[in-house]
């Protein structure tokens, strides 16, 4: 028991690491949640691209850090947004770069835990990705389907509802019973 206690509190002293993914067309709410849950503006300074510039736009992958300190516990959020994912007139590969850096993530995780100096590895590896289902429409589309079946082996994914607050219940309950039917 007290090496339980010994181990909380150095894990508490030196603080954790979470690192958040957050995927979805734009226009979808991922910053306004993003910044809600976490009572921070990580996107103050950000770029509204014109809609015609963004239908040739490819995804990138930008990371934004914050340290968030609550009753004495440290955390280090990462947040990862992915702009340009579903934008484009042609989807056909927008995945790609995604699943490369959550791959690359892991690489570089190994590599550190692998070498001498493991005192101070930073984790990078993406924990949780949120990933924003468009309201408009009838359910999934098949970039939708297509990039839950290419990650969810590699992170855990959170399928978001987005604006949900702008449906009716009878509504909500309607995409969620057919975002369902879609998934198995």
């Amino acid at each position: 028991s007290s090496g339980i206690n010994a181990e909380y509190g150095k894990s508490v002293k030196k603080g954790f690491e979470f690192t958040l993914m957050v995927v979805g067309e734009s226009g979808l709410g991922k910053s306004t949640l993003v910044n809600s849950l976490f009572l921070t503006d990580l996107y103050n300074a950000r770029e509204i691209i014109p809609s015609k510039d963004r239908i040739k736009k490819t995804v990138t992958i930008e990371t934004n850090c914050v340290e968030i300190e609550e009753k004495g516990v440290r955390l280090r959020l990462t947040v990862v947004d992915t702009p340009g994912f579903g934008d484009a007139l042609n989807n056909e590969k927008c995945e790609e770069a995604i699943i490369k850096y959550v791959s690359d993530q892991y690489e570089f995780y190994l590599q550190d835990e692998s070498g001498l100096n493991r005192r101070n590895i930073v984790d990078n590896r993406v924990h949780c990705c949120l990933y924003f289902i468009s309201p408009y429409g009838r359910g999934l589309k098949p970039i939708d389907i297509k990039f839950m079946k290419s990650l969810h082996d590699k992170v855990n994914i959170v399928p978001v509802f987005a604006k949900a607050d702008t449906l009716t219940k009878a509504e909500v309950q309607r995409v969620k019973t057919r975002v369902l039917k879609e998934i198995e």
